[in-house]
């Protein structure tokens, strides 16, 4: 490379490098998510006392009653924390949910069943389709907790590698899937549950009885996938490959990531298959006649009956179901003590959402009590009608802001146990549905995960490209992975404006808008 060319790549690198320190400055400065939440509870007492002495109100546009705010530094605020602090958390609607989700995803990936998955569909793939194969499965590996990072993303630079393959490429392809098509899949996994218990206890500051199903978003994940599996293709085989070049390291192409199936997983492998689609049948046995079980008893439904409303019930019995029938068909299980392990660990994982939750859930719980929450949404919509913003240019605004968010603060449903009591309440006085807000949120949020320092498995990945380049680091990952974030938000953000355009639904009964 020329002298000149290299003093510009040297500058660019120089800029680049501060912009991330910087970013990783302001992440880390900041307090613990579970902290910040507990802060954010603690200032609300005061903003309710302060608010209430300065005589703030609003007039609510729907019925035109003024709205108050409650003072919680008082005999009858004090009354109502101490009662319903254990309520307050107890009743989060994302907690029990989610707990359910992973006791059945907690059996399936204890008993291997994903991670042989994963490479079943990636040894499978013909060469000329490897790419999109590992973008689309590290998409899916979403739905069960974090085992894309620690197995797919590593196995991706091993596939390439022993195809004559450049192997920081193929981990920047599983890595896009992975983290930056975190909200695109074609089955529910444990976020859809979370961020749809949010979303509800966050709609109910407007509506007491608004309910937010964890398929809420489904149509929409559904195309994604396939359209970020595409643009990862892509940007991997026409932007990043080339970039970098043929690989000049000494890595070797070997290792436990790399064999096939043995027979005992392949037999694994078609049991959980058949229990699964046994499964199926029943719940379509139970849906498509009028009178089946699983719809609503009165009307005949499908979008309000127990199947929508119990769909996480369903979520855990078919991670439970199929991991069973793997494992011992596998013998990765041996005994049910190996099973109740799985849940346990899976438990055992999120005990630090769950010190999280409780300080979220009291944040949440004052901001609707004390009418803030009301007060800020009444305020808020009259200021975005003001500003005459239409429904596209609104929603694009709202994707940035969260991608920027999300450079700062890694957690997706800690991000939006902070933002949804603020935003969805003031969307809906607009006229826009939670489903809708939640669809957008996740949009900017993913979009970013790739270049956040913040993002928990950030310094996983910088170890990961450490093994193909001993000189890597942050700002050679942000690097490689910046056009995969500047794709995914421009084709995520062109697919919003059609969606939008056509009016179509984000999920069952998910409409864009509210009903007058």
């Amino acid at each position: 490379m020329p002298k000149k060319e290299k003093d510009t790549a040297a500058k660019r690198s120089s800029i680049l490098s501060r912009f991330l320190s910087a970013i990783e400055r302001i992440g880390n400065a900041l307090p613990h998510p579970a902290t910040l939440f507990a802060i954010f509870a603690f200032g609300l007492i005061l903003l309710s006392w302060l608010t209430s002495k300065l005589g703030l109100a609003a007039i609510n546009p729907k019925d035109g009653v003024v709205v108050l705010p409650i003072n919680l530094i008082s005999r009858d605020g004090l009354h109502w924390i101490l009662e319903h602090t254990v309520g307050n958390f107890t009743g989060f609607a994302p907690l029990g949910t989610v707990l359910v989700a992973m006791l059945g995803i907690g059996v399936a990936e204890k008993s291997g069943l994903i991670a042989s998955s994963i490479r079943l569909m990636v040894h499978a793939a013909p060469r000329r389709l490897l790419t999109f194969v590992i973008v689309f499965a590290g998409v899916m590996s979403n739905m069960a907790s974090d085992i894309g990072y620690v197995l797919l993303v590593p196995l991706g630079a091993i596939i390439f590698l022993s195809v004559g393959r450049h192997p920081i490429a193929g981990l920047a392809a599983a890595f896009a899937g992975v983290s930056g098509g975190f909200s695109a899949n074609l089955l529910l996994g444990t976020i859809d549950p979370l961020l749809a218990g949010i979303s509800q206890e966050a709609a109910r500051i407007i509506d007491p009885t608004y309910t937010v199903t964890p398929a809420c978003n489904y149509y929409f994940m559904f195309v994604s996938t396939f359209i970020i599996a595409a643009v990862g293709t892509w940007v991997t085989e026409k932007i990043v490959e080339p970039r970098l070049g043929a690989y000049e390291g000494e890595a070797v192409a070997e290792g436990e990531e790399l064999r096939g199936l043995s027979s005992a997983e392949k037999s694994g492998l078609w049991w959980a298959f058949i229990v699964s689609l046994v499964l199926l049948v029943l719940v379509l046995i139970g849906l498509v006649p009028e009178n089946g079980i699983l719809r609503d008893a009165e009307t005949g439904s499908v979008l309000y009956s127990p199947f929508m409303h119990g769909i996480v019930t369903f979520i855990f019995l078919g991670g439970l179901l199929a991991g069973l029938a793997y494992g011992f068909a596998a013998g990765t299980f041996k005994s049910d003590a190996d099973v109740i392990k799985g849940m346990k660990e899976s438990m055992e994982s999120l005990g630090l959402y769950i010190v999280l939750v409780f300080f979220a859930a009291q944040f949440v719980a004052y901001f609707k009590y004390t009418n803030l929450g009301m007060i800020f949404a009444i305020e808020g919509a009259q200021l975005l009608k003001a500003s005459g913003l239409g429904p596209i240019p609104l929603m694009l605004s709202f994707i940035i802001l969260a991608a920027i968010i999300n450079l700062c603060m890694g957690s997706a449903s800690a991000k939006w146990a902070f933002m949804a009591p603020v935003f969805i309440p003031m969307f809906m006085l607009l006229g826009y549905s939670p489903e809708l807000v939640q669809g957008v949120y996740r949009i900017g949020d993913s979009t970013t995960n790739l270049i956040s320092p913040m993002m928990s498995f950030f310094a996983l990945i910088v170890a990961f490209v450490q093994r193909y380049d001993s000189k890597a680091g942050i700002g050679t990952v942000i690097a490689t992975m910046l056009p995969y974030s500047i794709a995914f938000m421009v084709v995520w953000m062109v697919l919003l404006v059609v969606w939008l355009l056509l009016g179509l639904p984000l999920g069952p009964g998910a409409e864009l808008y509210l009903s007058q």
